[in-house]
């Protein structure tokens, strides 16, 4: 095993989890043929049998499993190792990769890479937009942002972006005046709802605070998108009541085409969180990215 190529263990790693050579070349910038020659390679060097491929799709086998398990975490560690190169740089360089929750692109995300990007050029950031809960480690990323709930018990969290946020309650005035104005969480039930479903196939149940008071209701209605912007385009036209971030609607309500109703209802909850790994050795762009992070939670205290 003394000849055997690290960089094709690393292509290997990135074809099992994209289950794709072409989303795992776009990714790493270069051909898909280069990566079905690394793996052929390393297949005939071990002797077994790693991914099964065919025209529509790319599954580890057994073995292949096995070795992505075991392989991920080694390579993640001689990346990090790697990155340790960049404090002898005048500035940090390579890939950060982040997987985030869409709320957190639409919200904030953008505004923030931009500045960062503008102190570190020399770092190239990848983020990934997803709803769906997943080991971000095992998938590739170096850092995820989810929200306490989902935060896992063994990772460091650091605040990123806004530290409160809403959830509010509202709808277009033509559906209020069709369908009267909810006076309580559990009139929802009896009117039409615009329901959002995560990639995963699961669909929360709505759940209203006032107080000690805690409701929680599984509302109905006539659309059920996983894009919140479709969400919003079908309150606008009067086809339900939707209930989402406050920073969202805010602007459809300033203009006087939402409603905000069972306002005394309104959930108050933690911020995101930026989460990772604890490492000796952190990536050079994950340490810089965190520094940048904390050092704008501070501003804005």
């Amino acid at each position: 095993m003394d000849d055997l190529p690290l960089s094709d263990l690393d292509a290997f790693a990135a074809i099992a989890r994209e289950r794709s050579f072409r989303s795992a070349a776009r990714k790493r910038g270069v051909s898909a043929s280069s990566l079905s020659d690394s793996l052929r390679r390393l297949e005939e060097r071990l002797g077994v049998r790693l991914l099964n491929r065919t025209t529509r799709s790319v599954t580890p086998t057994a073995a292949g499993e096995r070795l992505l398990e075991r392989l991920s975490p080694a390579l993640s560690e001689v990346a990090a190792a790697l990155g340790q190169l960049d404090s002898f740089r005048d500035s940090p360089a390579g890939m950060l990769r982040l997987n985030v929750p869409s709320i957190a692109v639409k919200l904030f995300m953008a505004d923030l890479a931009a500045r960062f990007l503008t102190l570190y050029p020399q770092i190239t950031l990848e983020i990934i937009a997803e709803d769906t809960f997943i080991d971000v480690l095992a998938a590739g990323f170096d850092a995820g942002i989810r929200y306490d709930e989902r935060l896992e018990r063994d990772m460091i969290a650091v605040p990123i972006g806004p530290r409160r946020q809403r959830y509010v309650t509202a709808a277009a005035p033509a559906y209020l005046d069709r369908r009267g104005v909810p006076q309580h969480p559990r009139d929802l039930l009896a009117h039409s709802c615009i329901r959002h479903r995560f990639l995963s196939g699961a669909s929360l149940p709505w759940e209203f605070e006032r107080g000690e008071e805690v409701v929680v209701i599984t509302p109905s209605g006539p659309v059920i998108a996983n894009a919140v912007e479709m969400e919003i385009e079908a309150a606008l036209a009067g086809l339900g009541v939707i209930r989402t971030f406050e920073e969202l609607l805010a602007p459809r309500i300033a203009e006087g085409r939402l409603v905000p109703i069972l306002s005394e209802w309104d959930s108050d909850f933690s911020g995101p969180f930026l989460y990772y790994p604890s490492r000796n050795h952190m990536p050079a762009p994950l340490r810089a990215f965190v520094d940048f992070v904390r050092m704008e939670q501070r501003k804005s205290v």
